[in-house]
Protein backbone atom coordinates (compact mmCIF):
# COMPACT_ATOMS: atom_id res chain seq x y z
CA UNK A 1 0.00 0.00 0.00
CA UNK A 2 1.62 3.43 -1.12
CA UNK A 3 1.97 5.65 2.00
CA UNK A 4 0.33 9.36 1.67
CA UNK A 5 2.22 12.10 2.84
CA UNK A 6 0.49 14.05 5.96
CA UNK A 7 0.70 17.33 4.83
CA UNK A 8 -1.86 15.93 1.79
CA UNK A 9 -5.52 17.47 1.57
CA UNK A 10 -8.74 16.67 0.43
CA UNK A 11 -8.18 19.20 -2.32
CA UNK A 12 -4.93 18.09 -3.14
CA UNK A 13 -6.67 14.42 -3.47
CA UNK A 14 -9.09 15.37 -5.94
CA UNK A 15 -7.43 18.22 -8.13
CA UNK A 16 -6.69 16.55 -10.89
CA UNK A 17 -9.87 14.15 -11.38
CA UNK A 18 -11.69 14.43 -14.01
CA UNK A 19 -15.61 12.98 -14.00
CA UNK A 20 -16.76 10.98 -16.82
CA UNK A 21 -19.32 12.50 -19.18
CA UNK A 22 -22.56 10.44 -18.60
CA UNK A 23 -25.15 9.97 -21.26
CA UNK A 24 -27.43 11.91 -19.13
CA UNK A 25 -24.74 14.91 -19.37
CA UNK A 26 -24.78 14.66 -23.22
CA UNK A 27 -28.51 14.70 -23.82
CA UNK A 28 -28.63 17.69 -21.53
CA UNK A 29 -25.97 19.54 -22.90
CA UNK A 30 -27.09 18.63 -26.94
CA UNK A 31 -30.93 20.09 -25.47
CA UNK A 32 -29.52 23.14 -24.18
CA UNK A 33 -27.69 23.25 -27.99
CA UNK A 34 -30.89 22.51 -29.91
CA UNK A 35 -33.27 25.12 -27.81
CA UNK A 36 -30.17 28.02 -28.50
CA UNK A 37 -30.53 26.96 -32.18
CA UNK A 38 -34.12 27.61 -31.95
CA UNK A 39 -34.37 30.65 -30.51
CA UNK A 40 -31.71 31.65 -33.27
CA UNK A 41 -33.91 31.06 -36.33
CA UNK A 42 -36.89 32.22 -34.29
CA UNK A 43 -35.28 35.43 -33.82
CA UNK A 44 -34.19 35.26 -37.55
CA UNK A 45 -37.71 34.37 -39.16
CA UNK A 46 -39.11 37.23 -41.00
CA UNK A 47 -42.10 39.09 -39.07
CA UNK A 48 -45.45 38.45 -40.65
CA UNK A 49 -46.67 40.83 -43.26
CA UNK A 50 -48.76 44.01 -41.94
CA UNK A 51 -51.92 42.73 -43.71
CA UNK A 52 -52.37 39.48 -41.89
CA UNK A 53 -51.58 41.13 -38.54
CA UNK A 54 -54.82 40.85 -37.50
CA UNK A 55 -55.48 37.45 -38.73
CA UNK A 56 -55.47 34.60 -35.71
CA UNK A 57 -55.13 31.27 -36.96
CA UNK A 58 -58.49 30.36 -36.45
CA UNK A 59 -59.80 32.95 -38.51
CA UNK A 60 -57.36 32.44 -41.37
CA UNK A 61 -58.39 28.77 -41.57
CA UNK A 62 -61.99 29.35 -41.50
CA UNK A 63 -61.09 32.13 -44.81
CA UNK A 64 -58.87 29.26 -46.21
CA UNK A 65 -61.65 26.44 -46.21
CA UNK A 66 -64.49 28.79 -47.36
CA UNK A 67 -62.26 30.16 -50.38
CA UNK A 68 -61.57 26.31 -51.26
CA UNK A 69 -65.41 25.73 -51.09
CA UNK A 70 -65.84 28.44 -53.22
CA UNK A 71 -63.39 27.40 -55.55
CA UNK A 72 -64.90 23.87 -55.82
CA UNK A 73 -68.62 25.16 -56.55
CA UNK A 74 -66.83 27.10 -59.13
CA UNK A 75 -65.46 24.14 -60.90
CA UNK A 76 -67.89 21.87 -60.58
CA UNK A 77 -70.42 24.50 -61.92
CA UNK A 78 -67.73 24.53 -64.97
CA UNK A 79 -66.64 27.83 -64.52
CA UNK A 80 -62.47 28.06 -65.22
CA UNK A 81 -61.54 31.67 -65.59
CA UNK A 82 -62.20 33.64 -63.19
CA UNK A 83 -61.21 36.43 -60.67
CA UNK A 84 -61.89 37.45 -57.17
CA UNK A 85 -62.84 41.56 -56.63
CA UNK A 86 -62.72 43.11 -53.31
CA UNK A 87 -64.44 45.59 -52.35
CA UNK A 88 -64.45 47.41 -48.80
CA UNK A 89 -67.89 49.27 -47.52
CA UNK A 90 -67.66 50.62 -43.83
CA UNK A 91 -66.51 47.66 -41.71
CA UNK A 92 -67.77 44.83 -44.37
CA UNK A 93 -65.74 42.77 -46.79
CA UNK A 94 -66.96 41.61 -49.63
CA UNK A 95 -65.42 39.31 -52.21
CA UNK A 96 -66.89 38.78 -55.50
CA UNK A 97 -65.87 36.36 -58.10
CA UNK A 98 -65.75 37.94 -62.05
CA UNK A 99 -65.17 36.74 -65.07
CA UNK A 100 -61.29 36.74 -65.86
CA UNK A 101 -60.25 39.14 -68.73
CA UNK A 102 -58.00 38.37 -71.09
Amino acid sequence: MPKIPKNLTDKDMVKNYVEEETIESKLIAAEKKAELIRRAEKLQEPPEPLAKAGFTPELSDRLGKELLALKIELANAGVKNYNFKIKRDGDRITLTVTDKKF
